[in-house]
């Protein structure tokens, strides 16, 4: 592990101060989070086609000043998607900082729909897949895992499905290292209706969080709803989660398999300790699940 992050700290090819109208043809954006825009963008040299993501620089700048106030350097987005290579997750090329000082991330442009469509519409797509989008996104967060990292904000609006609907996590800005100094109580980040309780009771906080966040997106894929209200303010979203078990998956799909609602519903217990302990045992029994149930492995 301390290998790994170090690695995250040292050198890595990237293009510094890069006027991006000159380096790509902008064809238009794409996307925009709350701390980012990206752009479809043309490399004229190869003709290849990327998605360039631009990070919002005051934005980005707040975050991690957060940590520096608690004496920790946060890796940077790029720094850590560059490290990561999974076919679930977006593959990033290169990063920099363009010629305002916001950091550009270079990455594969993913053609298709986010995972938040297929889940309002409840379409074809989602009801014959997603028991093989549980089993991805889970594989996906192994990964991540295995990398030493916490990904701090699993959602639906975070995941594509490419034009082979096969799941792509696309989403790093908020990831830290799962090491001690960023365990630590108190770094309330995330998309709240996915937050697990204790991160909204700011306790010390682990990997766990990725758990109750896979299992909240499962939760939706199913029932096309989460487990707590969701519709309420920030403040009512908290005194739910902390006060309020979460709703049985099985009260709103009645022919949901046995051991994928079991699974999911063990996912979302709030006490850390009895959830599942990995995503690995998660992707491992819905793996069993879709083996029984449509003869696939």
């Amino acid at each position: 592990m301390l290998e790994f992050l170090k690695n995250l700290f040292n050198k890595t090819p990237k293009v510094e101060k890069v006027d991006l109208a000159s380096r790509f043809e902008l064809i238009g954006r794409v996307g925009q989070g709350s701390m980012s825009k990206v752009f479809r963008a043309r490399d004229p040299s190869t003709n290849r086609m990327y998605a360039v993501k631009v990070l919002d620089l005051d934005k980005t700048r707040k975050l991690e000043e957060r940590f520096l106030s608690k004496g920790l350097e946060r890796p940077s987005e790029g720094e850590i998607a560059v490290q990561l290579d999974h076919p679930r997750i977006v593959k990033t090329f290169e990063y920099g900082w363009t010629i305002n000082d916001e950091m550009f991330l270079v990455m594969e442009f993913v053609e298709g729909v986010s995972l938040s469509f297929l889940i309002d519409t409840q379409n074809e797509h989602m009801q014959q897949g997603r028991l093989r989008f549980l089993i991805e996104l889970g594989e996906a967060i192994e990964h991540f895992h295995s990398k030493h990292l916490i990904h701090r904000d699993i959602c639906p609006r975070n995941i594509m499905l490419d034009q082979d609907y096969h799941i792509k996590l696309i989403d790093f800005g908020l990831v830290v290292p799962n090491t001690p100094p960023f365990q630590q109580p108190g770094n309330r980040t995330g998309t709240a209706s996915y937050m697990a309780p204790e991160l909204m009771k700011r306790k010390k906080t682990d990997q766990q969080l990725d758990i109750f966040s896979y299992a909240m997106t499962c939760f939706e894929m199913y029932a096309n709803r989460l487990p707590w209200d969701s519709t309420g303010q920030t403040i009512e979203l908290m005194q739910q989660r902390i006060n309020t078990p979460p709703a049985d998956i099985r009260e709103f799909i009645s022919d949901i398999d046995e051991d994928i609602a079991e699974t999911i519903m063990r996912g979302l217990e709030a006490e850390p300790s009895s959830r599942w302990s990995s995503a690995s045992q998660m992707v491992a029994r819905f793996r069993d699940a879709r083996e029984r149930l449509e003869g696939v492995r």
